[in-house]
């Protein structure tokens, strides 16, 4: 595999520009089939600036030059020099005015990068390196311009015209087209610049902020979409409120915009002033979105808008620096969330996310630290380790500092670097400063790579009542970072003590601070040997071997104070359970379910009092995907069917019980976006997928399913039956996935939602139907989303995905190979099921890597796939 066209960018050659940028003007000309742009920008020399060059390398790709002049003079060929990936100005001035126009082609942007099309429509997409495809220019975060656009577009194909900022001037041209002007009084890096041009409708609203600024909300979707933005709205002004009472940040424009569109390579961006959103996080209804979208809606549209000051306000120095606002945002978008919903709830949701798909990245070839040191396509660098693991290092701060200190360092973030571009390094300074404490050893949380693991050691002195724990931590090896090198993390620890009955003990403290390899903590006065609830709230991103036993368990699942630990209890004892009889399958034994672990999850079943959101998550079993990673040697197909045995037995012992909780909890009112509806809904649904459990379920349970099926008013209801189903190989689950699609296939989210199910199905024959459904309408390989509903599904798919005949290894391979000259991000994101490929028995290893080697082979591969590609196969 050749490195020739591909090159390392590290962090450690990070240079100040020699040139900055402080007013940029564009003016974009739109047409039938293509854009021609001018940039006017004022150069300046950069004074901090160690070289005097006087050449200057601008960012460009696929570009077609039309006109390139300093100071009003066109220049000649020997000024400047085309490059593969840019233009070299020769013999520059200290300053100085360029004027550049290119040609683009939008409706050929099959990337989604730069200027495209989408339904018709032109909108821009330009973080991490898009603005580089519209126009010739420093396309880095720490060159920070004002801008001003001008967009011309015909008023019937695009009468809306949309740019960051505040709307300065609109007016008609000749030919039957029109222009709008927008400037942006902050300075910003381009990869926030925005455009959006089409025939759009608008819902508007208003929100009065804490100083009494009226600010104009819009949102922007088809018109078809129209009734589907509410809750959008809804959201946009609780965040815009939230923000205010809980870090006293204002909004700073005088309108805030919103745009839904289809095809979209991430979930959304932050654009100062206009928002362009995956339209999955913007439209909702009822009767086509399920709670858990709801929620999304509102978690992605509080994110965007939280980014206004941290990330936007002040934005990262360079790429490297990313959780600098993203990992900041999440945990703020998480914080927000708790506080509209269940804190519990968010809490474990996040730390699922966290333990499936973070800790798999730790583990494997794509690890890196929260702060990278170097990366090839920083496009593969959106990751949950950046984003997920990054909200857990703010989270940390906040637990150490308290929340009064933790406010005060973000006050002093704003104050110190308001305009700026930074570094992380800069936001802990601004932490340990307002607080007084000491962050030099926590800052290895953004240096250091993989998750620390922990062992517990307990030891209880009867007569002197004195109970001792002893903790000690290693983080195991990560590409380029060796377990031997690393430091000891800075881990805070929440725990409590449980006596006999049940209760908490009385504890001084309740955060215990692990600063070495190992230490020993020692409570006094204890009277009893106490059950230890460690890490509440999940108050570190850790692995912790497992020590304490079924019975340990079971009793912190019946009597923990902490919602979160009550839960893990049940996650701990599941997952212990799978995988011991995993081990027993593997040994040609006789499967039998723990006693204990039925009789905990029958206490769940008739727990009447506690949340039932709470409830309905504790009867989730762990994923396989989750599941394959506690083990040495990844065993599809036993941990396949030792985690189906579970789910079956439990449904054959308490069947009865199962009925119960769904008959209790079924209610035909109106749609309720409460907790508590949502913790109803959510209850009765998983207690209906254990009554499908079976291939072959009981008649009456089927018939159950389907009353459900049919007299559902909400998309929660309708798509549990479906999903419990697809698993099913019976009539009705053909009947009921054509009745689906007969009823949504003109709602291209909710074909989504079709493709997913059919993808995610365990039976044999689902790589035949992903096949089929490749030539279905409702899918097109060029929409970013209908890839990650089908393809992407199919390769998080454990048991179908790793069919020991590496028929499903073979598909995946051909689809990226075939993205990857269409849109290289997600040709690159589908990588990810080969990334563990190691961790698998010696035939599938073959074939994986068989696969691997037959995409980096691809002529002309992507930067983006070829460095996954080759991280996976060199680690």
């Amino acid at each position: 595999m050749s490195n020739t066209e591909h090159s390392t960018i590290y962090r450690k050659d990070y240079r100040v520009p020699d040139f900055l940028i402080t007013d940029l003007n564009l003016n974009f000309i739109l047409g039938k089939k293509d854009c021609v742009v001018k940039a006017k920008s004022v150069f300046q020399r950069n004074q901090e600036a160690k070289s005097n060059s006087n050449e200057l390398f601008l960012n460009g790709e696929n570009l077609e030059l039309l006109f390139v002049a300093v100071d009003g003079s066109e220049l000649p060929a020997s000024r400047y020099r085309l490059e593969g990936k840019g233009m070299v100005l020769i013999d520059m001035p200290d300053s100085f005015v360029l004027e550049v126009s290119t040609r683009i082609y939008p409706d050929k942007n099959t990337a989604l990068e730069g200027l495209y099309r989408s339904s018709g429509n032109f909108c821009t997409q330009c973080e991490a390196e898009g603005f580089r495809k519209i126009t010739y220019y420093l396309d880095r975060p720490d060159v920070m311009a004002r801008f001003v656009t001008r967009i011309e577009g015909d008023i019937v194909d695009c009468p809306v015209l949309l740019s960051n900022g505040n709307l300065v001037e609109e007016g008609m041209l000749e030919g039957g087209r029109h222009f709008a002007v927008w400037e942006d009084p902050f300075p910003k890096p381009c990869y926030l610049f925005a455009l959006v041009a089409g025939d759009l409708i608008f819902i508007q609203d208003e929100f009065t902020t804490c100083s009494g600024r009226r600010i104009d909300l819009r949102i922007y979707v088809e018109a078809k979409n129209r009734e589907k933005c509410g809750h959008a709205m809804t959201s946009l002004k609780k965040s815009m409120a939230w923000d205010e009472e809980v870090f006293g940040l204002e909004y700073d424009l005088d309108t805030y915009m919103i745009v839904a569109v289809d095809d979209f390579n991430m979930g959304a961006m932050e654009n100062k002033g206009l928002n362009v959103f995956n339209s999955k996080y913007v439209l909702a209804s009822p009767e086509t979105a399920t709670d858990q979208d709801y929620l999304g809606v509102e978690g992605v549209i509080a994110h965007e808008y939280f980014h206004n000051w941290t990330g936007n306000r002040v934005t990262c120095r360079d790429w490297f620096q990313l959780s600098l606002k993203e990992g900041l945002t999440v945990f703020r978008d998480q914080e927000f969330s708790s506080d509209m919903n269940s804190r519990p709830v968010q809490r474990i949701e996040d730390v699922r996310v966290l333990r499936s798909f973070q800790f798999r990245e730790d583990s494997g070839p794509m690890a890196h630290s929260v702060r990278p040191d170097s990366y090839l396509e920083i496009n593969n660098f959106y990751t949950v380790t950046v984003y997920n693991k990054g909200a857990e290092v703010i989270r940390m701060m906040h637990t150490l500092l308290g929340a009064e200190d933790f406010r005060k360092g973000i006050d002093l973030y704003f104050k110190r670097h308001d305009g700026q571009a930074v570094t992380c390094d800069d936001f802990v300074s601004a932490m340990a400063t307002a607080s007084d404490v000491d962050l030099d050893q926590f800052k290895l949380w953004y240096s250091q790579a993989g998750t620390p693991e922990l062992t517990v050691t307990e030891e209880w002195d009867v007569e002197g009542q004195r109970y001792k724990v002893t903790l000690s931590q290693r983080c195991p090896s990560t590409p380029s970072q060796s377990m031997e090198d690393k430091k000891a993390f800075h881990i805070p620890i929440s725990f409590g003590l449980l006596d006999s009955n049940g209760n908490d003990m009385e504890l001084k403290n309740a955060l215990l601070e692990l600063k070495s390899a190992e230490e020993t903590f020692t409570f006094e006065g204890i009277h009893e040997k106490p059950v230890l609830s460690l890490l509440r709230g999940f108050s570190a991103p850790v692995k912790v071997e497992p020590w304490q036993s079924r019975e340990q368990l079971a009793f912190l699942m019946a009597n923990d104070s902490d919602p979160f630990n009550r839960w893990d209890a049940s996650f701990r004892l599941s997952e212990s359970v799978i995988l011991e009889l995993t081990s027993v399958l593997q040994q040609n034994r006789q499967a039998v379910l723990d006693p204990l672990f039925i009789d905990a999850v029958r206490r769940i079943l008739t727990d009447r009092e506690s949340d039932k959101s709470l409830l309905g998550m504790a009867l989730s079993l762990p994923e396989e995907n989750y599941l394959a990673q506690q083990m040495k040697v990844i065993d599809p197909d036993n941990l396949h069917l030792a985690r189906r045995f579970v789910r079956r037995e439990l449904a054959n012992l308490l069947q009865a019980e199962f009925r119960a909780v769904w008959e209790g909890n079924t209610n035909r009112g109106e749609y309720e976006l409460t907790s508590e509806a949502m913790g109803r809904r959510r209850l009765q649904n998983v207690a209906l997928s254990y009554l499908l459990a079976g291939e072959r379920p009981d008649q009456s349970d089927v018939d159950m399913a389907m009353e459900q099926y049919e007299n559902g008013n909400n998309m929660t209801d309708v798509i549990a039956v479906l999903s419990a189903m697809s698993h099913c190989d019976i009539p009705e689950r053909g009947e009921l996935l054509q009745n689906f699609y007969e009823k949504w296939k003109d709602d291209v989210l909710v074909m989504d939602k079709w493709l997913i199910l059919q993808a995610s199905s365990s039976l044999p024959s689902t790589l035949a139907s992903v096949k089929d459904l490749m030539h279905h309408p409702a899918f097109s390989i060029s929409n970013p989303n209908k890839v990650r509903s089908l393809i992407g599904a199919f390769g998080g798919n454990h048991v179908a995905f790793h069919n020991s005949k590496g028929e499903g290894y073979c598909f995946l391979a051909d689809q990226i190979i075939d993205l990857d000259s269409r849109n290289p991000q997600i040709a690159s994101r589908l990588t990810t099921p080969f990334s563990t490929w190691k961790r698998y028995d010696t035939v599938r290893q073959k074939l994986m890597k068989a696969q691997l080697q037959r995409i980096a082979e691809k002529e002309g591969l992507s930067g983006d796939v070829f460095e996954m590609v080759r991280r996976s196969l060199d680690t």
